[in-house]
């Protein structure tokens, strides 16, 4: 028998939009360094992948989906495979 002196569930907000902001940041730090975005490959947890999908914050210039590939900012998506998402730049080390 439910109780009126239980409080409700306590949710936290989301900060919506910070993921794609992420690596926007990492995308331009790594062009300033002299790396082109065909040569970065955004590896995208399954989770993250989703979650980038349903993002109604991102712009549509921002992501695309085309000849059965996703892209992100220009960057090339890989899904799924990794516990954790990676900005690949092509034979470097992976930064977040």
């Amino acid at each position: 028998m439910p109780s009126d002196n239980i409080p409700p569930p306590r949710r936290l907000p989301l900060q919506r939009g910070s993921l794609i902001e992420t690596f926007r940041r990492a995308i331009e730090q790594a062009e300033q360094e002299g790396i082109k975005r065909e040569a970065m490959t955004l590896r995208l947890t399954l989770r993250d992948t989703t979650l980038i999908r349903r993002d109604a914050t991102i712009p549509v210039q921002d992501i695309s989906f085309a000849d059965g590939e996703m892209s992100v900012l220009k960057v090339k998506v890989i899904s799924g495979g990794i516990s954790e998402s990676v900005l690949d730049l092509g034979g470097s080390s992976p930064v977040a």
